[in-house]
């Protein structure tokens, strides 16, 4: 079951009806909505049916959940859909297109949660799935329904008496007191529930406060709650007004600095580290001392809620809570300011992340930056609010060329810089150039040719007229890489060879520049000068040893692999392919990746292996559609391409050649790389691995491969 759905890491009570419910609506209905107010406890209860075995069972494809909690952009709902089921698309085709095709022919639950507000642009999404997917299921969790033909809905209703008390005894016993209900407790007990209307999102912080109070004393204090918190504005529904009540008692019970740090952490959007709440957050009323205390609290107060993952410890407060702190946050006349400082934050941290690409960290930064896009995106967000603001707004679209390129986010990244750039921001050249040559790099690496060239151009002499070096260096370079993949390959040299010196003038060396040599490297290749290629190649993995650098490192590999195999040493050709192919695949590059496949796939028909060969062609022609034109378009790049195909036909015979393709077109990403690094396996052990820094963690099943794959490729490489 290829399903992602989060482990739970407390008990589930109570909920039996609305789960027998649940799961009978999802056997008959291909849409089943889950609505009630917040903090009843939707997405809980549409996780938990979607776990059961026996939901699972009914979906050969999986169960797939998207949170879309932290999307405010309609432009970014497919985008967002997309990553929830590990669909990449860099062609410059609508994401919307790729997400039908993808579906059409999967028996898949998809679980979405956190849409409200994107209701009217969920509601289109999810029509066009289901009208396009006949083995696709939908079941949503939210606080409206999407009102479409077909839809069953189960409103989710507070808990009964029973299911509450449960729940608070559970959550209560759990804590520093070791509470138990007695029967001298119950009474007061029951009436607590009852009070707090059996909302789990009210029920779960009363019992962590009886570690200090009794339970007579919470219902004392919840009589004070009321009478300061009446409720919403006039014409807010009751359901509104019972949330922002049961929020609002434990907003009460919060200190005073325990209120603050609530309402300042509401600028951060998804998750959040310690180091940017002590950036962001602080002043004079709230020292840098005391964040980590306070911040403690709040968790105790379950509040906020701490999320262990790749990019270590992190924290993230429920939308709810969220909501309320910006409300107190905007009446306190201080939402602008905090604003501004969490910008300034990620500015900053974008900043650092693209110096650090360029070293031992570059790993590390991959995971940084994934973990923190929604705060990214915010950032952005905000500076594009106002107009005087937009040239930072370009620079962070333009810094994280990084993620766009080297992470396998370029649809999002072209999203993103055409939005800035539309911005205006003429004053600040600097930032609007870096985004201009940002935008060409990913629209020539998406094969939309009239984008990049309006993109370059105007970059080129736009740098041209305000003298702008750094700018013409980069506008002259990806010039360059447009006309190696159009197989202009004289203008390619000529302009990457340019590029080079104007990269030397000024002492530029980054990824950036690594790329450069290695594109002229590709371009002398096709020459038929292999033994300059070779030379270049070999400079550039000298220098990412130095630094630490793996992404570009790949690329090298793939010219040195295609050198190897032209030279007749296929070992070494599929040494380095390996090693190719397992950096592609921990930073999620799908154009490396699918380039490494085509050429490991011309490597196994020269070994000997036609059926291989095809299955690796057909598992290539399963990822192009997600990168753009095939092969570019390019008769050089295709040339390996054809005559793959042509010896393995001519070997296989079509009706078997067609077979085994087919196989490898059925391949997932993970199975397609698996199987062509499965070599790896056969090498010798013990061997020490190349210099430089260590290979982030692959994805999928080919992790366990990285380690020995990258020593012995690299050990050939560095040879």
């Amino acid at each position: 079951m290829r399903s992602h759905l989060p482990s739970e890491l407390n008990g589930f009570v109570g909920r039996e009806r609305e789960l027998a419910a649940l799961r009978g609506l999802l056997a008959e209905a291909r849409l089943v909505t889950v609505v009630g107010v917040g903090g009843v406890g939707k997405s809980r209860l549409a996780l938990r049916a979607a776990a059961a075995t026996a939901v699972q069972e009914r979906y050969c494809d999986g169960v797939r959940l998207a949170d879309l909690s932290t999307v405010t952009d309609p432009g970014l709902l497919d985008h967002a859909l997309a990553e929830a089921l590990e669909l990449t698309d860099h062609t410059s085709r609508p994401l919307r297109d790729t997400l039908l095709d993808h579906l059409a022919d999967r028996t898949l639950l998809l679980v979405l949660d956190g849409f409200e507000q994107l209701v009217d642009a969920c509601a289109e999404l999810v029509h066009a799935l289901l009208r396009r997917s006949p083995g696709l299921r939908v079941l949503a969790a939210g606080r409206l329904p999407l009102r479409l033909e077909g839809e069953r809905l189960l409103a989710l209703a507070p808990m009964d008496d029973e299911d509450a008390v449960r729940l608070f005894t559970d959550r209560a016993a759990a804590g520093p007191g070791g509470f138990a209900l007695t029967e001298e407790r119950t009474a007061t007990v029951h009436e607590l529930c009852r009070r707090l209307d059996g909302i789990p999102l009210a029920l779960e912080p009363a019992a962590g406060r009886l570690g200090a109070l009794c339970p007579e004393q919470l219902l004392r204090r919840l009589d004070d709650r009321f009478r300061l918190l009446t409720g919403g504005g006039r014409g807010t529904v009751a359901r509104h007004q019972t949330l922002r009540t049961t929020i609002g008692w434990s907003h009460e019970l919060c200190t005073p600095a325990q209120r603050l740090l609530w309402a300042r952490l509401s600028v951060f959007a998804g998750q959040f580290d310690l180091e940017a709440v002590e950036y962001v957050c602080v002043g004079p009323d709230l020292p840098p001392e005391d964040v980590l205390d306070v911040l403690q609290q709040l968790l105790e107060h379950s509040l906020v809620v701490r999320e262990d993952g790749p990019a270590g410890v992190r924290y993230r407060m429920l939308d709810t809570v969220r909501e309320y702190g910006a409300d107190w946050l905007a009446a306190a006349g201080d939402a602008d300011r905090l604003r501004r400082r969490h910008r300034d934050w990620y500015l900053g941290l974008a900043t650092w992340c693209e110096l650090e690409w360029f070293s031992p960290r570059q790993a590390e930064v991959a995971v940084r930056v994934e973990a923190e896009l929604p705060n990214l995106r915010a950032a952005m967000d905000h500076s594009l609010d106002s107009a005087r603001e937009a040239h930072l707004a370009q620079y962070l679209a333009g810094t994280l060329w990084f993620c766009w390129v080297g992470c396998g986010r370029l649809a999002e990244g072209g999203h993103w810089l055409g939005q800035v750039l539309e911005a205006g921001g003429g004053e600040h050249d600097g930032a609007r150039l870096k985004a201009l040559w940002v935008l060409g790099y990913v629209s020539v690496l998406r094969g939309d040719t009239t984008a990049a060239v309006a993109a370059l151009h105007e970059c080129r002499a736009e740098a041209e007229r305000t003298g702008d070096p750094l700018a013409l260096a980069y506008a002259v370079h990806r010039t360059g890489c447009l006309a190696l993949v159009t197989d202009d390959m004289p203008r390619a040299e000529r302009l990457l060879r340019e590029a080079l010196a104007r990269y030397e003038e000024i002492g530029e060396l980054n990824s950036n520049v690594l790329m450069a040599r290695i594109e002229l490297a590709m371009a002398v290749a096709f020459g038929g000068h292999l033994d300059e290629a070779v030379v270049m190649c070999e400079h550039v993995l000298e220098v990412c040893v130095d630094h630490g650098e793996r992404w570009a490192r790949a690329y090298a590999l793939y010219v040195l692999a295609y050198a190897a195999r032209h030279a007749g040493d296929l070992d070494r050709a599929r040494l380095l392919l390996t090693e190719c192919l397992v950096i592609d695949h921990a930073f999620h590059d799908l154009l490396g990746t699918v380039l490494a496949l085509e050429l490991m796939a011309l490597v196994a028909v020269d070994e000997g292996d036609p059926s291989g060969a095809a299955v690796l062609q057909g598992a290539a022609e399963g990822i192009w559609p997600s990168v753009g034109l095939p092969l570019f378009g390019s008769a050089y790049y295709n040339a390996a391409h054809v005559l793959c195909e042509e010896r393995a036909r001519a070997r296989l015979g079509d009706a078997t050649y067609r077979t085994f393709r087919g196989r490898g077109t059925a391949l997932g990403l993970d199975e397609a790389v698996a199987r062509a690094v499965a070599v790896a396996e056969e090498e010798p052990a013990g061997a020490p691995a190349a210099g430089g820094a260590p290979a982030p963690e692959t994805r999928g099943p080919a992790a366990s491969r990285s380690v020995r794959s990258e020593g012995t490729a690299g050990r050939s490489a560095e040879r």
